[in-house]
């Protein structure tokens, strides 16, 4: 007879420690990364501030764990920058990012950073595919 304790071990824990590495083809579909941990979204023109903010912060992710990037987080300008938009655009995006928690920031370095939870890397990257599979 099965307990409680291994029902809830067996059907009901979460392993989100292989997140990326469960979600590597669907995330290669959208994001790049380079040399030197930064990350290069594909079809830009199909998602909005948001929705990149959300893939670069992915991409991030990903870098990270190649050993690319020092960290998993990313600051204003790295966004500003690699995104192509403006600081005037991307902190209401990040505003309303954090308020919906789908990204979090960190204030503990001496540049704030945002980054994206693990357990929120399967379902953004599912309904962006969704939304870009409507688009194409």
């Amino acid at each position: 007879m099965t307990t409680l304790k291994e029902k809830i071990a067996n059907e009901m824990i979460s392993d989100y420690s292989n997140a990326l590495e469960r979600n590597f083809e669907l995330a290669k579909r959208f994001i790049r990364v380079t040399n030197d941990g930064k990350v290069e979204i594909i079809y830009k023109e199909s998602f909005s501030g948001e929705e990149l903010i959300q893939l670069y912060c992915i991409g991030k992710q990903y870098a990270f764990e190649a050993g690319l990037s020092k960290s998993k987080g990313v600051d204003n300008n790295e966004l500003k920058d690699e995104l192509g938009k403006s600081i005037g655009s991307i902190l209401p995006w990040l505003k309303t990012l954090r308020d919906k928690r789908k990204i979090v920031q960190d204030n503990s370095k001496s540049l704030s950073e945002h980054f994206i939870s693990t357990n929120l890397i399967e379902p953004t990257l599912n309904a962006l595919n969704k939304k870009y599979n409507k688009t194409s």
